[in-house]
């Protein structure tokens, strides 16, 4: 069982940022996985937005977030974070990290995620 910890959610006005963090718990170290971000809206089915490959750092990004989102990790901290720049009142939804499959062609299906965190809640007001 692997738990995963997201961090850094919370209320900014449109156009600003956010980092939201993703960490292992303490003994597990991330490797040859991948890490995806996904979010949930009020009333909507849980969506992709980013993910990214432990080792050798590929990443995807949902239409709605290229440009404006960065994924990245930190292989000392065993960390992957999510930046969120320019951020619209739409991006309002619980934010939540996954580790799962190593195959890259389905980074983006939560399908082939197994272990999630708890989320986090990102508001993004107008």
């Amino acid at each position: 069982q692997v738990q995963l910890a997201e961090s850094g959610g919370g209320l900014v006005q449109a156009g600003g940022s956010l980092r939201l963090s993703c960490a292992a718990a303490s003994g597990y170290t991330f490797s040859n996985i991948n890490i995806g971000w996904f979010r949930q809206a009020p009333g909507k089915e849980r969506e992709f937005v980013a993910a990214i490959n432990w080792n050798f750092g590929r990443t995807r990004y949902a239409d709605s977030v290229k440009g404006r989102f960065t994924v990245s990790k930190d292989n000392a901290k065993n960390t992957v974070y999510l930046q969120m720049n320019s951020l619209k009142t739409e991006d309002t939804a619980v934010y939540y990290c996954a580790s799962g499959s190593r195959y890259w062609s389905s980074a983006s299906d939560e399908r082939v995620y197994d272990y999630w965190g708890q989320g986090t809640q990102v508001t993004v007001s107008s």
